[in-house]
């Protein structure tokens, strides 16, 4: 990299060197030449990959300036390979891993029998992957209320079902028996915990985010998955949460819901479009086998020490954890006094049946009108259409006059 290209002789050998040797460098016991022919040849060497890449590039805009004269033939080609790209790849997928042909309809059904996750599945064991069937919107029962322990399969069950739906309504097999599926113009999740420190939102803010989306946004022809909700936060605060995200989604969106929950409170609602499902169980000598399996009813029981005793807490500590579980258990269930109030008022009748008392007025955290700010700083324009933003204005003009005193 110095000194280049050179010819190294030895100097008890310096007579034999031509005349047209010229000296480059002088050692202790050699002498260093280079030639006319060497150093041609050190030139083209060292400009090699200069002329690599103008070649290149030369032949690269040759190439560009045919393809701009069939420009549109070509994207008609690539657009019919990348279809048959796809739909060949749900038919490998489909005969590989058995799955069958659904029937969609314009009802609000969903029926599928023996139900499975996709990518769960593919990453155990064959035949190891416990199926389960979902009936939702069939007969009016269109909110599931999934109770159940940790690692019992709850997430499992609530993701299959949204992806058997997705799959179904982008012309795909599907991984069950047998599939009904009513045709479904969104999916919402809210699932998983996370949160956005750079912008101030904690957690459970989040998770209340999304929530506020899903009520805002859904319609009886959409599908809405919740796990945990209301779960980022005090244990009386978020069982209210939840208990009003159900009362809400019952009466008001009657959209298709899968809710799994471990405020087993939440159980006691009664509604003829709630259905009460549970993870089926079994528990011998303080040792418990999760099924995988969907029952009807409801779990009374989260396992929670149980399962961190499976991830390898210290034994004293669960022990522990079980001694003061008895203690509450034993404080909580002490009989209440008898009282001669009267009972709280029912739910109104159009509700269809839901057995919950009016609650006292609440002041709230945040005046519609600072809400209304939030709502527009995260508004993304690039991807607002003019009747979403008629509708957006339409909300916020009915949310400011709840809040007349409010100063932007």
């Amino acid at each position: 990299k110095v000194f280049g290209y050179y010819i190294e002789v030895t100097k008890p050998n310096l007579s034999l060197v031509p005349e047209h040797f010229v000296r480059r460098q002088s050692l202790v016991g050699s002498e260093r030449f280079t030639s006319e022919k060497l150093t041609a040849l050190e030139s083209d060497i060292t400009s090699a990959t200069e002329r690599i890449y103008a070649l290149e590039k030369k032949l690269f805009l040759r190439i560009r300036e045919k393809v701009k004269t069939r420009l549109s033939l070509l994207m008609e080609a690539a657009a019919l390979v990348s279809e048959l790209d796809c739909l060949q790849s749900l038919s490998f997928s489909a005969t590989v891993h058995g799955y069958c042909r659904p029937r969609l309809d314009n009802g609000v059904e969903i029926f599928v029998s023996g139900g499975r996750h996709p990518v769960v599945e593919a990453n155990l064991p064959s035949g190891s992957f416990v199926p389960n069937d979902i009936r939702l919107g069939c007969d009016g029962g269109n909110f599931i209320l999934l109770t159940g322990p940790n690692m019992a399969g709850k997430s499992t069950y609530l993701r299959q079902v949204a992806l058997v739906v997705l799959m179904a309504q982008i012309g795909s097999f599907v991984p069950a028996q047998e599939a009904k599926i009513g045709i479904t113009d969104k999916i919402f999740c809210r699932v998983g915990a996370s949160d956005n420190i750079s912008r101030g939102e904690s957690t459970f803010l989040v998770e209340m985010n999304e929530t506020a989306y899903i009520l805002r946004t859904a319609t009886p022809r959409s599908l809405i998955i919740l796990d945990e909700v209301g779960r980022g936060t005090g244990t009386r605060d978020g069982l209210a949460i939840a208990w009003a995200v159900t009362e809400y989604i019952i009466s008001t969106l009657n959209a298709r819901t899968l809710f799994a929950t471990h405020y087993h409170e939440l159980t006691f609602i009664k509604h003829r479009s709630l259905v009460n499902l549970c993870m089926d169980v079994v528990e011998k000598d303080q040792e418990i086998v999760f099924l995988k399996k969907v029952k009807p009813g409801s779990s009374d029981s989260s396992y929670g020490i149980h399962v961190a005793r499976l991830a390898g807490l210290p034994a004293a500590v669960t022990d522990s954890a079980r001694n003061i579980l008895e203690r509450i258990s034993e404080k909580t269930a002490k009989p209440a006094p008898a009282s001669s109030s009267p009972p709280p008022k029912a739910a109104k009748a159009d509700t269809g049946g839901l057995a919950l008392s009016e609650p006292a007025p609440q002041p709230t955290l945040f005046s519609p009108g600072e809400l209304l700010q939030s709502e527009i700083r995260n508004l993304d324009l690039d991807k607002l259409t003019p009747l979403e933003a008629l509708n957006l204005l339409f909300r916020w003009k009915k949310e400011l006059d709840q809040d007349p005193g409010f100063i932007p």
